[in-house]
Formats: structure tokens, sequence, C-alpha cells
């Protein structure tokens, strides 16, 4: 089964996008290539099953098996030796990806509290964008009684989008809710 937001982008948000855009091609209308969520576990450094917890929390959020992100060189000022776990990643393609996109903007962005908007500013310059979340909580899938520590975590979104402008009217037409 299709994901919901794929059907609806190829339907109604492709042609949108075309027309307003000015595009000749329906080639040329910015899509999302991929989401890479990551979370950083500091805390990992000093005790191994915040990792463990962090990576199960990863799965559950986003259906997928995290990729264990290790420390390039070692730092003794962070108490970090080469080689340490000190994160986790996920990258989503295709149809999970396009899931993951929708109960983030329908769900998960609408359950943080005083929301008014994600901010327009947080744009790479090149149509990619990304969005910082302080705890995992306001996933549907954690169970908060088991939850010891909050971590948060990065959501990027890379688009095929030549500007932050045309990356901006993609996420905007998707349902990424901007401040005003």
């Amino acid at each position: 089964m299709a994901a919901r937001l794929k059907k609806i982008y190829k339907e109604k948000i492709v042609p949108e996008l075309k027309a307003k855009l000015e595009l000749k091609n329906t080639m040329q209308v910015p899509r999302i290539l991929k989401i890479t969520v990551n979370m950083g576990v500091g805390e990992a450094v000093a005790d191994k099953k915040v990792m463990d917890a962090a990576t199960a929390d990863m799965a559950k959020i986003t259906g997928q098996k995290p990729a264990v992100t290790k420390a390039k060189k070692s730092v003794a000022t962070f108490k970090v030796r080469d080689g340490q776990a000190i994160g986790c990643k996920v990258t989503l393609r295709g149809d999970r990806m396009y899931e993951f996109f929708d109960r983030l903007v329908s769900i998960v962005l609408p359950r943080v509290r005083d929301f008014r908007g994600v901010s327009t500013k947080s744009f790479d310059g090149r149509g990619n964008y990304t969005l910082g979340l302080h705890d995992q909580l306001i996933f549907p899938e954690i169970d908060y009684s088991r939850v010891d520590k909050l971590k948060g975590m990065n959501v990027t979104i890379v688009t095929t989008a030549r500007s932050d402008d045309q990356a901006r009217s993609l996420l905007k037409h998707l349902g990424m809710p901007f401040r005003a």
C-alpha cells in the first residue's frame, strides 16, 4: 500500500507546484529525497544502557533499525574515546519517508506544547530543512512510563529544490505548519 501523502503529492501537489513555480517539465517539480533522523546521546559515555534505550525509541519512532554513530576521535574533555558509541541515526526513503513525514506534520508537531508553527529560517540555502525536537515523548509510539531520560533529535528533510523558496512552497503544500 502506497503512503497517503505520496498519493496526494503525485495527484494534487505536483500540478499545483508546476503551475506556481512556472516549470515546463513535471520532473522539475521539487520532491523530498530523504529524511534523516539523528539523535545524539552524549550520556552513553557514562552509561551504555542509555544507548540501547535511544536506539529502541528511534526504531519505534521511524519503523526502521537505527545505525549507531561512533566517535571519530578521542576528546579528553568530554571523556570520549575513539570508536565509542555517541548517537544513532536513521535515513528514511520511499513510502516509509512519506509515512514518517505525514505523522510528523499531522500528529507529532501539534502535540508540542505552545506550538505556533516551525521556523522558516531553518533552511540551509540549498533547499534542505532541519527541525530540532526537544524530546521523544511527543511521538505517540513512545510509552511515557518507560522513558528514563528525555532525548532530543534532529530531523533533516532533503529535497530536490534548487532554492529555499521552492523547498518552502513544497513543504507548505505537504502540510508543514510554518510560523506566520
